[in-house]
């Protein structure tokens, strides 16, 4: 399965606590990047979601977004560690005797770090119960993703035929293009008076054919609408690989304009620019 990097997934937990929420969304990036926003309860949990996020994906700008709201009847309470605040009470009475002015400001004092705390062992419980509700929001977002990839691969694969239909145009129109080209030779020949150059003549020939086939494009592209089709069957992280593959189309869609003598031909080389173009769209959203 071909893989989007545009995905959105929202998870909800309820518990006695309270409610968290986790959501994720991406969009297409060349490597993996992740930009986590987390409550300063919880920075303890990043090194474990990058981690987890490494091992599922492999490419797109992904944002992890967790709120929270805990029920007044929660069991986590805070608690005060008073001897500290008592120790910076002190302190903080010193420092005005000291410099003679300032105000003393509570709530300071309880932000210090180590005077307002919950239980540890509730906090781990918590911080388990996220990372589960986690775990389930990025199985939505990879199903997201799953989803949008699909749309993709259909996509690809009606542009594939559409490419091939150009290829048999060109084929079936070849032969009317070098019976024309002939026709036209010979009329430019029987004009001309005087003797000719055998041998530059016969150069100008080697040159003109070479000029005229297109066989060898033609057969590449058959060659790169099979290998495209292998590599969406394939499935995964394949975004890659189909991108270069575009870069394959088109070289070959280059080369069949530049030796275009008709305008059969080289309608079917511009349609094939346009089909390319509209593949290499939607393929820079794939993982």
């Amino acid at each position: 399965m071909i893989q989007s990097m545009t995905a959105y997934a929202r998870v909800e937990h309820k518990a006695d606590w309270g409610t968290a929420s986790w959501e994720i969304r991406s969009v297409n990036q060349r490597y993996l990047e992740t930009y986590l926003r987390l409550p300063e309860h919880f920075r303890n949990l990043e090194p474990v979601l990058r981690d987890r996020l490494r091992k599922r994906l492999n490419r797109g700008k992904v944002e992890v977004n967790l709120r929270y709201d805990f029920n007044d009847a929660s069991n986590s309470e805070l608690q005060l560690n008073q001897e500290l605040a008592k120790q910076l009470l002190q302190a903080a009475d010193w420092l005005k005797k000291e410099a003679g002015e300032g105000e003393l400001n509570l709530v300071e004092v309880l932000r210090w770090p180590g005077v307002m705390s919950s239980s540890e062992q509730d906090m781990d419980a918590l911080g388990k119960e996220l990372l589960v509700a986690f775990d389930s929001a990025v199985d939505q977002f990879i199903e997201a993703r799953g989803r949008e990839g699909d749309a993709i691969k259909t996509m690809l694969e009606t542009r594939l035929e559409a490419i091939e239909s150009q290829v048999a145009i060109v084929r079936e129109h070849m032969p009317k293009v070098m019976e024309w080209q002939r026709e036209k030779l010979n009329t430019r020949l029987s004009e001309i008076k005087g003797e000719l150059d055998p041998a530059r003549l016969e150069q100008e020939m080697v040159i003109l054919a070479q000029k005229m086939d297109v066989a060898e494009e033609m057969d590449r592209l058959d060659a790169h609408v099979a290998e495209t089709r292998r590599i969406l069957k394939k499935g995964g992280a394949q975004g890659r690989r189909l991108d270069f593959m575009m870069q394959e189309f088109n070289r070959e869609s280059n080369t069949l304009a530049s030796k275009s003598i008709s305008a059969e031909v080289t309608a079917a080389a511009v349609e094939l620019k346009v089909l390319i173009e509209q593949m290499r769209e939607q393929i820079q959203n794939a993982e």
